[in-house]
Parts: structure tokens; sequence; C-alpha cells
């Protein structure tokens, strides 16, 4: 591609994000829910989980888990690891989140993988969740000083190789939070929670010619935070993990020699019970009980919405990314993500850039929220990335 086409490219990608822009005043903004209980959210523990580091997929409006693999790929979908072609290499990330709620709050994440052979790969990652400094207050409304709030997740990651086209990977978690000071609320002592979890994933790709062009076609599919619950003091109610459920494709066309574009969408499901609807005596009058095991409130997800199988579809939510690569070492990427206003009401668009220098590959993501007030306007992510032969 010569210089003209490829500044019309660039020229049409950000017209693309302004297009994007425009139509978030289209979309039809929710009203008030009058019954609190209607409203259905899921409720989970550490939902700081569910937040992908990765300034790539979050520039692709979150899709990821099936876009080829990178360094940052155990964020995403452990199992792509397996087909990294660098020998070792290690990540940064970091994010101001929430900034325009609560300053100081931000989410760190480093990870690094191993080769071991052609066929099996290792990792290790550590994401750290800081909720900044809040003042604590107890219910006489005495000032018990500041605090500052926060969780970490400690990852081991193995991915291997089935063939030219396959691998399965897993990730093992230990999750702390801690967020109270170990106050003496509600009758009891609060603590910090714990718990152990895993993931399990996996990544089919294929290269074929499609569209008359070169393409690679993959799935991916990662069911992650499959573990035990979390309570913050000894008697006191017992929370889920986000376990999350995404599953995704994505198609890149080889261009030509310098030009490269990439499509992902993905579905992401929570698989955890949903709250069911209670009468004013707290007795439940539709919907499931949520007090379930780990095992039966995976299963019991798909079918447990006091709303049937409408509201099941509504927890659903949907990420749509594009990704334009030109000479594998500029990038430029935009997105949007969609949860329904029932069920969280995330809604937003994505933009961002990826650099190459040498070893070093550098990406950065902005959010553009669809909603008005939204908590996550204007959010950045930033990520450095080493990939060393």
């Amino acid at each position: 591609m010569n210089l003209r086409n490829f500044s019309i490219a660039v020229l049409g990608f950000f017209a693309l994000a302004v297009i994007c822009q425009e139509l978030q005043a289209q979309i039809v903004q929710p009203g008030t829910q009058t019954n609190g209980s209607e409203t259905n959210n899921i409720i989970t523990a550490v939902p700081f989980l569910l937040i992908i580091p990765d300034a790539r997929a979050g520039a692709m409006g979150d899709a990821g888990v099936a876009v080829l693999p990178d360094g940052n790929a155990m964020s995403v979908n452990p199992s792509k690891l397996a087909f990294l072609d660098q020998h070792y290499g290690f990540s940064l990330a970091y994010s101001p989140w929430l900034r325009n709620v609560v300053s100081g709050i931000n989410l760190a994440y480093l990870s690094g993988y191993y080769k071991l052979d052609n066929i099996n790969t290792i990792g290790a990652s550590l994401r750290y969740f800081s909720a900044g400094q809040i003042q604590l207050f107890d219910l006489n409304k005495q000032d018990l000083g500041t605090y500052n709030p926060s969780e970490f997740a400690i990852d081991g990651t193995f991915a291997r190789k089935f063939g030219e086209n396959f691998s399965l990977g897993t990730a093992v978690r230990y999750i702390r939070s801690n967020l109270s000071s170990g106050q003496f609320a509600a009758g009891q002592n609060t603590k910090p929670a714990h718990a152990l979890a895993v993931d399990v994933s996996a990544y089919l790709k294929k290269s074929t010619v499609f569209l008359s062009k070169d393409a690679v076609l993959a799935l991916g599919i990662c069911i992650s935070n499959i573990g035990t619950k979390m309570s913050y003091a000894d008697t006191g109610p017992k929370y889920f993990l986000p376990t999350n459920l995404k599953l995704g494709g994505a198609s890149t066309f080889m261009l030509d020699d310098l030009n490269q574009f990439t499509i992902a969408l993905d579905f992401n499901k929570l698989l955890v019970p949903t709250r069911p609807i209670y009468d004013v005596n707290g007795v439940i009058v539709k919907g499931e009980d949520p007090d379930k095991s780990v095992p039966s409130g995976i299963f019991g997800s798909f079918s447990d919405a006091p709303g049937g199988f409408k509201e099941e579809i509504k927890e659903v939510s949907i990420a749509t990314g594009l990704e334009y690569l030109y000479n594998k070492q500029f990038a430029l990427r935009s997105g949007y993500f969609y949860e329904s206003p029932q069920k969280g009401n995330r809604r937003y668009f994505t933009i961002g850039a990826g650099f190459k220098y040498q070893l070093v590959h550098i990406d950065f993501a902005y959010l553009i929220a669809g909603t008005q007030n939204s908590p996550l306007a204007n959010t950045l992510r930033f990520s450095l990335r080493f990939n060393f032969l």
C-alpha cells in the first residue's frame, strides 16, 4: 500500500470513531426504575476481576477472546499463550479506574510468560486494584479515620497446543479482598476475604482464504473465576465470585505484506445466580433462591432469571472491535461494548492505538461513555509489552 492509500485508511479509521461518538446522542436513555428489586442486577464479590487490563482489548470494546495472541493473552484467554512466537516476555498495564467517582482508584497488572517448548507455555500474573482513600464512619457517624481498600489476584497459567490450530489453557488464581480495616460492623469484626479460583479456556484458529484475501479465522472461549465463595466476616454472608463465560470469534485479513485488519465479536455472561423478586416480607415471589452451591449457581444461571428467557438474554453483554495494523508496528483500534440497562448499563465506545519500537509494544485505550453521567467516562488504559525471541 502506498503512502496515499495508507493516509486514506488512517483518516477513514478515525472517521469511524467520530461517527461512533455522534451515535451516542441517539441511544435511548433508560428511565428510573421505580421498583429496585426488579432491576435484578447480579451481585458478586471482587468485580475488579471482570476488568480487562490489556489496553489492546480495551481499545477494541473489550473484545479479545479470539484475536491473535500477544503477551497479555492470559488476561483474556490463557490458552492463546500457546501460539506466541516469542520465547518469553512480560507486560505492564495501568488504568486510573472510575476517576469520575473517587480519585485514586486504579488497576495495575503485571504478567509474564515463558515457552517451555513449541507446545507448552507457562505464565504468571498479578492484578492489583486500589479503591482510593475512603473516609470511614460508624453507625453513629463517628469518624474512624481514613482507609485504603484494596484487592489483588495472583495467577499461575499453563497453555498447551494440540496440533497446529488448537490449544487449551488454564489458570489457577488466589484472590484477596480487603475492603475494611477490621472495624466492628453488623455485630462482628470484619476481615479480609480470600478465595481460590480457576479459569478454563480454548482457542481454535485456521489459516484460509476468505473474501479473496489471506485470513486467519479464530474462535475462543474462556470460563473465568470458577471458585470458592468469599465472606468478610466469620458468620456473614458468602458472595459468589464473578464467574464469567466469554465466547467469541475474530477474523484477521492480511490485505497485503504491510496491512492487516481484524474484526472481533465477543459475548459475555455471568454464571452466578440472578437475584429474585421479593415481597415486602422478604419472601421470594418470582425467581429462585440465590443461596446455592457454586456448581448449582453456574448451571442454574442459564434459567434462574425471574423474567424468564427474555431476561436471560439481557444478561448477555456484547463486545465488538476493529484493529488496523500497519507493518506490524502501528495499530489503530476502535470498538463498542453493550450491556442491558437492567443488568448494569455499561455502554461505551472505545478508541486506541499501538506502537512497536524494537522489542517494546506500547498500547493505549480511551473509553467514550454511551450514557449520561457514566462513572466510566474518559477512562484510560495503558500497556507496555516486552517480547524476546
